[in-house]
């Protein structure tokens, strides 16, 4: 017994070797398809515009939200720390707030313009009482007062509407 010897098989290598074949193999198929479904469309115009000859594109529609672009967020880089007063005593109020815009130049504007916004709110948070902020109606018409102030001066900037809603991401009251 003592004269055996353990003998190990080498076939750990054939075998990693065959799994890094196939695994290179789903890979590039993979690629394959997405390359395929992402640059392969349909270039023809539509149906409508060659029977009636028509080079020029349809007459425009008003937009809806989903075609104004996609909804993106603009995150003020600090929380909004401030006092209010209260009917007993003073509160410290911290609100971390979004932005949602709509389309990459409106993303851009806001961006642009963050440190006006981050004054506007401060005005319109500081302006609230610690029993008003304490209900969650108060709270909506906080957000509601700060959604205007904030569409109102960028309005002034840009002449366009940028700001589409503001977000409470956070809200705390000591």
């Amino acid at each position: 017994m003592a004269d055996e010897e353990l003998q190990i098989e080498e076939g750990g290598k054939k075998s990693k070797m065959m799994l890094i074949i196939i695994i290179a193999v789903v890979l590039l198929g993979g690629g394959a398809a997405a390359y395929f479904f992402l640059f392969t469309g349909d270039d023809t115009p539509p149906a409508e515009q060659v029977a009636t000859g028509d080079d020029t594109a349809p007459a425009p529609v008003a937009k809806t939200k989903s075609e104004l672009g996609t909804a993106l967020y603009v995150a003020m880089p600090r929380p909004f720390v401030f006092n209010v007063p209260g009917n007993g005593r003073d509160r410290l109020v911290e609100i971390k707030v979004q932005l949602m815009v709509r389309g990459v130049d409106n993303e851009e504007a806001a961006k642009k313009h963050i440190p006006l916004i981050e004054g506007t709110l401060l005005q319109v948070f500081s302006a609230g009482t610690a029993d008003d902020l304490i209900t969650e109606a108060g709270k909506v018409t906080l957000r509601e007062q700060a959604l205007t102030e904030v569409q109102r001066v960028m309005k002034e900037i840009t002449d366009g509407n940028v700001v589409e809603q503001v977000l409470f991401t956070g809200f705390v009251m000591q």
